[in-house]
């Protein structure tokens, strides 16, 4: 079922960048607010947008079109820098971000026979160097959106092909279950953008899921930044531990989901934190099956995914991709064995099935010190945090519309 309406969906969890509005350094704080505020003015340039995009450009088979914002931020007067016959240019981001859309749109169409985003062929539109110092990467419905990164601590967003193909699966949700964006529902959004990232990477590496690092964006760092990645898959909770924005506050197991304010400062109930649990559960259950993780596992979770609805939680989507895995695989296979026991191990029994084998709770990935991930100290700072930084945040807005106003 297409769906009309669309939001943009950001790779930077918000509680990085107001993690770093803390920082002692003037520029890393200049860096993460104007990053933080720039919701509010893409707000005011949507209609505009819309107009521009729809009229210049029409769906053609996924055919790709890159533009060059030459760090403005009004989207309308970018370049037109490479189309889909055109050879390399000069500009790595624009090569970078062309091999990115073509290969989640490659990657949709050979493993699951999706013609583009919507299925009907939409062109696949990115614009790059977006402002100055814009530590983000989004979809807006229509098109992606790169900043270059602040140089200190995040680089080109372009770098990282499961972070382009994680927003373009945004789109593909849309287009499909439109999982409301906040709760269960934003959680199981994001971790859907993430395990079809993933996905795309290790087909691009040719890697299985047992090879896979099941990272999420370990490219926009900058060397010398302490951090893995944006988020783990195989260990939610373990990416970063560092000063400059904190210890990773996902949890790996329902027993320690986060309950946020469903504000835009409280990431929307935690979509971006919450999703480790259904990360963790897909890694479990592509590496149980075997094999590359775009073959069964994720036939069974894209199949899901066509088979949910706007309002679909944790416990919807883990009993869809049981019922799944037998109707594609047969009952009691390898396949619904492992979705099974995966989605057990994070502490979501299938519904009316006996307890999985071996279904025992997993507080933290093997090899990993006690209480690394999930630690519940963490995860209450990082509240505290969020309540303090709402007013803050309140009124930044309130300045900002008042810049945008003049």
């Amino acid at each position: 079922m297409t769906r009309t309406h669309h939001r943009r969906n950001c790779i930077m969890p918000p509680y990085i960048l107001q993690k770093l509005l803390e920082s002692g350094e003037e520029d890393i704080r200049r860096a993460a607010l104007g990053t933080l505020v720039t919701t509010a003015q893409l707000r005011g340039g949507r209609a505009a947008r819309a107009g521009f995009a729809g009229s210049a450009i029409a769906p053609a088979h996924g055919r790709r079109t890159i533009f060059d914002c030459r760090n403005g931020t009004f989207l309308p007067l970018a370049v037109l820098v490479r189309s889909e016959s055109d050879p390399p240019v000069a500009d790595a981001s624009v090569n970078r971000a062309f091999d990115g859309l073509g290969a989640t749109r490659d990657f949709y169409k050979e493993a699951f026979d999706r013609d583009s985003i919507d299925d009907r062929g939409m062109r696949l539109q990115a614009f790059v160097h977006r402002g100055t110092n814009y530590n983000n990467a989004f979809w807006d419905g229509q098109e992606m959106v790169f900043g270059d990164g602040d140089g200190r601590i995040f680089t080109d967003f372009t770098g990282s092909v499961d972070v382009i193909a994680h927003e373009l699966t945004h789109g593909v949700t849309e287009h499909t279950a439109g999982l409301e964006y906040h709760g269960e529902p934003g959680a199981l959004n994001e971790s859907l953008s993430d395990a079809f990232g993933a996905m795309v990477k290790q087909r691009v590496l040719n890697q299985t899921a047992a090879e896979a690092d099941w990272l999420i964006g370990p490219e926009v760092f900058t060397p010398g930044i302490d951090a893995d990645a944006l988020r783990s898959m195989k260990a939610p909770g373990t990416a970063f531990d560092n000063e400059l924005f904190g210890k990773d506050p996902q949890p790996d197991h329902m027993s320690r989901f986060v309950r946020l304010p469903d504000t835009e400062e409280g990431d929307f109930g935690g979509v971006h934190i919450n999703s480790g649990i259904p990360n963790r559960a897909f890694y479990l259950a592509a590496v149980g099956i075997g094999g590359y993780a775009w073959n069964a596992p994720g036939r069974i979770w894209y199949e899901s995914l066509k088979a949910s609805n706007a309002q679909s939680g944790f416990q919807d989507f883990a009993d869809t991709t049981y019922w799944k895995a037998e109707e594609l695989y047969g009952a009691g296979g390898t396949e619904q064995t492992a979705v099974q026991a995966a989605w057990s191990k994070v502490g979501i029994p299938i519904s009316g099935t006996p307890a999985a084998p071996e279904a025992g709770r997993e507080r933290v990935p093997a090899g990993l010190p006690d209480g690394v991930a999930g630690n519940e100290e963490t995860i209450a700072d990082f509240i505290r945090r969020i309540e303090a930084l709402s007013s803050h945040a309140k009124a930044l807005a309130d300045d900002v519309g008042a810049l945008t106003r003049k």
